[in-house]
């Protein structure tokens, strides 16, 4: 049989998994909920029934070369999460050393986001480039930052944090970390609903269909449903988002002169109602030897599929 490695993608609201060969081809895959168990023994005893028949089917454990994981605040020099502001577990969890007992593999563990630019660079559209920064606008807003052709991981394996990046000093609080105004508040599917409510609730008056549903029971996903059909709310959300995230890319830019910025993840769905605000703001926002360079663009990958084979990608040798 064929070696092949496992990769799991472990996000703050759904856990991705597959079986990869080696020419980054998933043979199977499946996911979990992640935050449906308190504690993270739980949650990888339900890993391991999960993926139990997927490494049986694929030729048994002697054929698997490792597990590769992408997870917040996922540390590759240690192998843990360590604070992980979107997980129900909180402090330090070793993750890889509790992986690898259960299935008797070896494991690797990196931050959820470099995982996935790891997987854009091997297998999607940054395939050949050596500098660039891909955007996960998911539950939170996570980012890998690719420079000189390697993931930059700084002196403790925590660099590139730039969901946690303070955009509006004073502002919105994010209740994971503490801190006010992240563009992680903002720009994630969680941020927009936070917008929706905001906005309909300090304009009792304005018209919208979004008024249709409970404040409990507004998402990402009814904005932009709302949108689509013309709701100027819904639209104002998206404006707003795309601002603020384009503001922000625009001092990445600055620092670190990409060739190309990857989103990805559940937001890009919405597809120019979030690109076209974005966009904008990014470029009014870049001083001029920086315009009109640098290539914005949505990830080509199936969603799930960057982070799977990234987080494959770290046990190839």
């Amino acid at each position: 049989m064929s070696e092949f490695a496992i990769g799991i993608d472990i996000g703050g609201t759904n856990t991705k998994f597959g079986i990869v060969d080696k020419n980054g081809v998933i043979l199977a895959q499946d996911r979990t909920l992640t935050n449906e168990h308190d504690n993270v023994q739980e949650f990888i005893e339900d890993l391991y029934l999960k993926l139990t028949p997927l490494i049986a089917k694929a030729g048994g454990a002697d054929n698997c070369i490792g597990i590769g994981i992408g997870a917040p605040n996922g540390n590759y020099y240690t192998g843990n999460i360590e604070h992980a502001a979107n997980l129900k577990w909180k402090g330090i969890i070793p993750l890889a050393s509790m992986v690898s007992e259960k299935f008797g593999i070896k494991v690797k563990v990196t931050n959820d986001a470099n995982a996935a630019a790891v997987g854009e660079m091997m297998y999607g559209c940054a395939k050949g480039m050596k500098h660039f920064i891909t955007i996960t606008l998911g539950t939170g807003v996570g980012s890998g930052i690719v420079i000189d052709g390697k993931i930059v991981l700084g002196h403790d394996g925590f660099a590139g944090e730039l969901g946690h990046v303070v955009v509006r000093p004073g502002g919105r609080l994010h209740k994971g970390t503490g801190v006010r105004g992240p563009l992680e508040a903002y720009a994630s599917a969680t941020g927009v609903r936070e917008t929706a409510i905001e906005i309909l609730t300090e304009n009792p008056q304005t018209e919208s269909l979004l008024r249709d549903y409970s404040l409990n029971d507004i998402t990402s996903q009814t904005v932009y449903e709302c949108a689509v059909k013309g709701d100027k709310i819904a639209g104002q959300i998206f404006d707003f988002t795309g601002q603020i995230l384009g503001e922000a890319l625009a001092n990445f830019i600055m620092f670190s002169s990409p060739e190309a910025i990857i989103l990805f993840g559940g937001l890009t769905k919405a597809g120019d109602l979030i690109m076209n605000p974005t966009r904008d703001a990014m470029e009014k926002n870049l001083i001029q030897v920086f315009k009109n360079k640098v290539k914005l663009m949505f990830s080509e990958l199936k969603e799930a599929d960057a982070a799977i084979l990234g987080a494959s990608a770290l046990v190839w040798d």
